[in-house]
C-alpha cells in the first residue's frame, strides 16, 4: 500500500500504546512529534527520529504553543490506572476530559481536520453480556470510564463541526515494553511482575472475571490503518473478542516463566 507521507503530533507518545504507535508511523517514513509529560511514560521510550515536546495537554497554554503545521493528531495521553483514578478522580478529569477539550480546541485553531483517539472499555462498565459490541449501552461505574465517555462526547461533538474523528475503545492491551515496574496500571504487566519478582500474586476481586486481551501490535496495525484512511469517524472497539479469566491469564503467565507464586 502506498501510504502519503504526513506530519503526525502524537500525544502520549512516550508510553506503552504511543510508543509503539510512534514506532510505526516513523518506519512508514511519517514526521512524528511526540507530546508527553512524562508523568508515566519514559523519554528512553521514544523511538529515534521523532521529535519530542515535553508538555502537560491539560495547560491550555502548553496547547497554544504546539506546533500548527500538523496534518493529524493521535491523541493516546491519558491517566489509566484504576486505582490512581479512585484515589484522585480530579487527575482524571485534568488529563483525560480537559487534556481531550484542550487538543480539540487546538486542532480547531491550526485546521488539522483528521483526529485519531484513545477512548478504554471502562466506558461500558460491567455489562452483563457475553458479547459488548459499539452499540453495547456505555455505563461507565469508574471515575477513569466516566472522563473517557466525556471525552468521546466531546470528540463527537467536534464531528459535528466538521473534524474527521475516529475512536478506539481499546480493551486491555499487552505486549513488550510495558512497565513492569508500575503496579497501578495493565492488569498483565502487573501479575506479570509479581510472578517474575517470585512474589505472590495479588489479585483484586474475583480470579473468574474475565477480560479481553490484544497485543499490541494488533492495536498498531488498527492505528495505522485510521492513518491511512482519512475521513473514516465514529467509535470502534479494538480487541479480540475472546473472553480470558484472570485465572486463566496468571496459569499462562506462570507457564511462560516456569514461576508458579501463589495467589488466593
Amino acid at each position: 500500500m502506498s501510504v502519503e507521507r504526513s506530519i503526525i503530533l502524537v500525544t502520549g507518545g512516550a508510553g506503552f500504546i504511543g510508543s509503539h504507535v510512534t514506532r510505526g508511523l516513523l518506519a512508514e517514513g511519517h514526521r512524528v512529534i511526540v507530546v508527553d509529560n512524562l508523568a508515566t511514560g519514559y523519554a528512553e521510550n521514544i523511538p529515534p527520529g521523532a521529535e519530542f515536546i515535553e508538555a502537560d495537554i491539560s495547560q491550555t497554554s502548553v496547547c497554544e504553543s504546539l506546533p500548527g503545521d500538523v496534518d493529524m493528531v493521535l491523541h493516546l495521553a491519558a491517566q489509566s490506572s484504576g486505582p490512581q483514578s479512585a484515589d484522585i478522580p480530579a487527575q482524571d478529569f485534568d488529563c483525560n476530559v480537559r487534556g481531550t477539550f484542550n487538543i480539540l480546541q487546538y486542532c480547531r485553531y491550526h485546521g488539522i481536520r483528521r483526529f485519531v483517539h484513545a477512548s478504554s472499555m471502562s466506558v461500558y462498565g460491567n455489562p452483563d453480556l457475553d458479547v459488548v459490541n459499539e452499540e453495547t449501552p456505555a455505563v461507565p461505574l469508574s471515575y477513569y470510564g466516566v472522563s473517557k465517555l466525556c471525552a468521546e462526547k466531546y470528540v463527537q461533538h467536534a464531528i459535528l463541526d466538521g473534524l474527521e474523528a475516529t475512536t478506539f475503545r481499546m480493551f486491555s492491551v499487552y505486549g513488550p515494553g510495558q512497565d513492569l515496574s508500575n503496579r497501578m496500571q495493565g492488569m498483565l504487566s502487573i501479575f506479570l511482575s509479581f510472578i517474575t519478582a517470585g512474589e505472590d500474586v495479588v489479585v483484586m476481586g474475583s480470579a473468574e472475571r474475565v477480560r479481553d486481551f490484544v497485543y499490541i501490535d494488533d492495536v498498531v496495525a488498527a492505528w495505522l490503518d485510521a492513518v491511512h484512511a482519512p475521513g473514516g469517524t465514529g467509535v470502534h472497539n479494538l480487541g479480540t473478542g475472546t473472553a480470558t479469566t484472570v485465572a486463566d491469564l496468571i496459569a499462562a503467565l506462570v507457564a511462560a516463566t516456569g514461576n508458579a507464586p501463589d495467589y488466593p
